[in-house]
């Protein structure tokens, strides 16, 4: 799965479920969903499936550094200018596999921003956007290192890390241009078995892809191991805790690591959460639950607005949801033109990856309906295009960011497959449509990806209590379309000092999206060490 923090600072961002064709299985989270309702969903039958491995709590590692990793916390970081103004770049080691320290090492990017100043400094704030596969670096130099609150930069150095295998830390690379463009019009909702053929055979030359690039690292790109590289770099910092900010995806990574290393686990923002404790396939369906969640808010205002293509004020949101279903499967029998220039047109796995794109951030609603009435009254589908291409991270040149090959890399690894073969999904598609009429097909295919990776899954959903840390603040937006909120109040409630703040609203996240509430409370948080109390809502 996928999540995104999605901003209109920066690029839509993606949470942890599955590389997907849609782009959404969380899919990502980090990961989202919707139907009816972000809590239980349809699965409610299914909410005990929380498998025995759930039961589990991440343990602790030993507090004492082992004497073969000793050379990684004593490094040197040697900082450079990075061609950015006001930021520094340096290169840091860490070993390709703990459990074998000597046999090699993976090089990580890292960024940072000194405090401005005034007042004293208070050490690194680390950053992740999410993904798995979000460049940290990007978006520390595109958005928090500018953007963050001031006072939040003068007493910080900001600083990120692109976790192994993404960005510019070694990244995975599985296909090239044109191959991608060709995976990404990969049609999800098969209608018959030459169909089914097509998108498995899509699936397999994908994570053949990831294989042969890089077979070492590929088995080498957990969640767990990029929370280990973390504590080496909070400690070459020279930070005895560690300070945090991680958004969608970004919150099982701080989460990890709060699991990992409780005594190390300083000041922790969770934005956008996601519940360790599920397996991929609970994941998905939740996720797919979500984004229903997020349309209906949509296909509220929609029909409010003047230029609605979908319905007028007389429409309901089923209704609208039913429109846009039927524009999907004229697609599905005739794409549209684009004015593309390498000669792509409108599929409906585009589309619907351009719609999703746009659920993460309800600024983005006029551009949806914009895009929408070009190409249900006018067969343009340039717009549509223009947001799924946001969101798979497609450049001008026709070349991709390696985000969805680490998304997959890093989800295949921490999870076994949510489904096996395609006989499994076509089970499953009915509750996956209760979940989401309009999205559930979709994001059920795509959630079949991990069953053909190339190594075998090293995670299993646990839980994490983190015994011991300071508080955690774990925020939950009511109506987020990629980490349900009822997984904010999971993740709240598994850890020991778990501090659940709830922003009632739309859009994916909530920290620096207009809410002075949120804002404050995790400023405060962050610049005097007071976390809000447990239950706090803001609106």
């Amino acid at each position: 799965m996928h999540t995104r923090r999605t901003h209109r600072r920066t690029r839509i961002g993606r949470t942890r479920t599955g590389a997907t064709l849609l782009a959404a299985a969380l899919l990502a989270t980090a990961c989202s969903a919707g139907g009816a309702s972000t809590s239980a969903g349809p699965a409610a039958a299914e909410a005990a499936g929380a498998t025995e491995e759930a039961r589990t709590a991440l343990a602790a590692l030993p507090q004492a550094t082992p004497s073969a990793l000793t050379p990684y916390y004593e490094q040197k970081l040697k900082w450079r200018d990075c061609g950015v103004p006001g930021f520094q770049c340096a290169t840091m080691k860490a070993p390709l596999d703990y459990a074998k320290p000597s046999e090699g090492d993976v090089r990580l990017a890292v960024a940072r921003k000194k405090a401005t100043g005034p007042g004293k400094r208070l050490g690194s704030l680390l950053v992740n956007p999410g993904g798995p596969g979000g460049s940290a670096i990007g978006y520390l130099q595109q958005y928090a290192g500018i953007g963050y609150p001031e006072e939040v930069r003068a007493r910080y150095d900001m600083v990120a890390v692109d976790p192994r295998g993404v960005a510019r830390s070694e990244p995975i690379e599985c296909l090239d241009g044109r191959e991608m463009d060709a995976y990404t019009q990969t049609d999800v909702t098969p209608d018959d078995q030459g169909e089914t053929d097509e998108l498995v055979g899509a699936y397999q030359k994908f994570a053949e892809g990831c294989g042969a690039d890089a077979p070492k690292l590929l088995r080498h790109v957990s969640t767990v191991e990029a929370a280990r590289d973390m504590d080496i770099l909070r400690a070459v910092l020279g930070d005895e805790k560690l300070t945090y900010v991680g958004a969608s995806y970004g919150t099982f990574l701080g989460a990890t690591y709060a699991g990992l290393f409780p005594d190390r686990a300083g000041r922790l923002v969770l934005d956008g959460a996601m519940d360790p404790s599920l397996p991929a396939r609970r994941l998905n369906l939740e996720q797919t639950a979500g984004f229903e969640t997020a349309f209906q808010s949509f296909a509220k205002d929609c029909v409010k607005q003047p230029d609605c293509p979908l319905g007028d004020k007389n429409t309901t949101p089923d209704q609208v949801g039913k429109n846009l279903k039927a524009f999907f499967d004229d697609l599905d029998a005739e794409p549209i033109p684009t004015g593309d220039a390498d000669g792509r047109r409108l599929t409906e796995s585009l589309a619907t990856t351009g719609v999703i794109a746009a659920m993460y951030d309800e600024g983005a609603w006029q551009q949806l309906r914009e895009s929408l009435t070009s190409a249900i009254k006018e067969k343009d589908g340039a717009g549509l295009l223009v947001l799924s291409d946001s969101y798979y991270e497609r450049e001008a040149d026709g070349g991709y960011s390696n985000l969805m090959f680490a998304n997959a890399s890093v989800n295949c690894l921490d999870l076994p497959a949510a489904f096996s073969t395609p006989d499994e999904v076509r089970e499953a598609l009915p509750e996956f449509e209760k979940a989401s009429p309009v999205f559930g097909e979709g994001l059920a295919w795509s959630s079949l990806n991990c069953a053909y990776w190339p190594v075998e899954p090293t995670g299993e959903p646990h839980r994490i209590e983190a015994a011991g840390a300071t508080p955690i603040v774990v925020v939950g937006t009511t109506r987020d379309p990629a980490t349900p909120y009822r997984w904010a109040e999971a993740l709240a409630g598994q850890l020991s000092s778990g501090r659940l703040l709830t922003y009632e609203g739309d859009g994916h996240t909530a920290y620096g999206r207009g809410s002075a509430c949120i804002d404050s409370a995790i400023n405060t948080y962050l610049l005097r060490g007071t976390a809000p109390e447990d239950g706090t809502r803001c609106s």
